[in-house]
């Protein structure tokens, strides 16, 4: 089966075509400043990225300019729509409704609807994708696919905040998770390569870029998770703070006469290791000035990985034990040396990193010496392929 996957964004929409049967993409691609001007980069498998300017005042049309772009005579890799059999959509937030992927009905739309108010950023966004691609596209079966899913597993300790129970009762707060999608691929990877049963083991995967979450995986299932019921609780982040007093929001707010959505703007865009090193979000930038003697930009990236050490541990106690240890995303996967610091942390686990093992970035590795008592490995994660395969499952039954 070809399958499209559809990552809808405010302004951008993400895509790749995948055949199923090969499980490699065939076309990927990205629209982007979607109702400001437009521009469309479009990769087919094996040539070079061509990008496109192009008006796209909404949604809809950006989906048009990807339907078009793969069907080309010149750089499309189908001849016809109709070779495109099923859609896939991530959606950020299924709150305690979506355990699992579904198939889209008008059922389902609803009940995302009524999960905008927890992920306002993102659902909204989700829905106009998958209302484009169901006018565009009437009868091909469409899948929802959601990153809260995986940790739905979660037991009741992990996810209840201490506040006044009728909270959640009323409104549903509590941890939910996020880079689900990510975290259910990567450790269902890490224990093929590790050699694992992955129904009979322990694994932490550290997914690590500009948004940054750790989970814990025991036999196969998230039992807790960084990230909270939003992505901004949990790990040190590009621009994100994660953990913090909550009293901070009240002090600032007083001393600084700021309202609560300039906080939280300023808790969400301004903070993390930009925010500690007043340099970058991009922790390539952090090194270079780091080299420079920059101290604040060290400084940032040693919080990042202390807290990421600390989270890991956190997790090692909430297993009672660990397997393996996972890195991905984009400073996961690439920056060995972060790699090596947060590891470094992890001495009394019997963890030993390879220093030859470690100089990889973007490939499949055991990074981890033959003596290390864990398992430590970089897995490059592939969010799109784990949605087509769901997708594909979903629509064949």
């Amino acid at each position: 089966m070809k399958i499209l996957v559809i990552n809808c964004g405010s302004s951008s929409l993400k895509y790749q075509l995948i055949d199923s049967t090969t499980e490699k993409a065939m076309a990927v691609g990205l629209c982007e400043r979607i109702g400001i001007d437009g521009r469309l980069v479009h990769t087919k498998a094996g040539e070079e990225k061509l990008t496109f300017e192009k008006p796209l005042p909404n949604h809809e049309a950006a989906v048009q300019a990807v339907l078009t772009a793969l069907t080309d005579q010149g750089h499309g890799v189908i001849s016809a729509l109709s070779e495109i059999e099923a859609v896939g959509h991530r959606v950020v937030h299924g709150g305690e409704r979506f355990v699992g992927s579904v198939v889209i009905d008008d059922e389902v739309i609803a009940a995302i609807r009524e999960c905008n108010d927890l992920a306002p950023l993102h659902n909204p966004a989700n829905l106009i994708g998958i209302d484009a691609c169901r006018k565009l596209m009437p009868g091909v079966p469409m899948v929802a696919v959601f990153d809260t899913a995986f940790h739905q597993t979660m037991p009741k300790k992990a996810y209840t905040y201490a506040l006044p129970y009728e909270y959640y009762d009323k409104y549903k707060v509590r941890r939910y998770g996020f880079h689900g999608t990510s975290h259910s691929y990567v450790s269902r990877r890490a224990a093929e390569i590790a050699g694992l049963d992955y129904e009979n083991s322990k694994i932490i995967v550290c997914h690590l870029g500009n948004g940054a979450s750790i989970s814990a995986v025991l036999n196969g299932k998230s039992i807790d998770t960084s990230m909270g019921l939003t992505p901004l609780e949990g790990l040190v982040m590009g621009t994100r703070s994660g953990d913090i007093d909550p009293a901070i929001i009240e002090f600032i707010a007083k001393k600084e006469g700021k309202s609560l959505d300039e906080i939280m703007n300023l808790l969400n865009k301004k903070s993390g290791v930009y925010g500690l090193s007043g340099v970058s979000s991009d922790f390539r930038d952090l090194e270079a000035a780091a080299m420079q003697g920059n101290e604040r930009a060290k400084e940032a990236t040693e919080v990042f990985v202390y807290r990421t050490a600390k989270y890991v541990g956190a997790y090692v106690a909430a297993m009672n034990g660990v397997d393996a240890i996972a890195f991905t995303a984009g400073l996961g996967e690439n920056d060995r040396k972060i790699r090596a610091q947060i590891c470094s942390y992890l001495g009394y686990l019997g963890v030993e990193v390879d220093a030859v093992r470690n100089d990889v970035r973007g490939k499949e590795a055991v990074i981890s010496a033959d003596a290390s008592k864990v398992k430590v490995l970089a897995v490059p994660t592939n969010e799109e392929l784990a949605i087509a395969r769901d997708t594909v499952a979903l629509v064949q039954k």
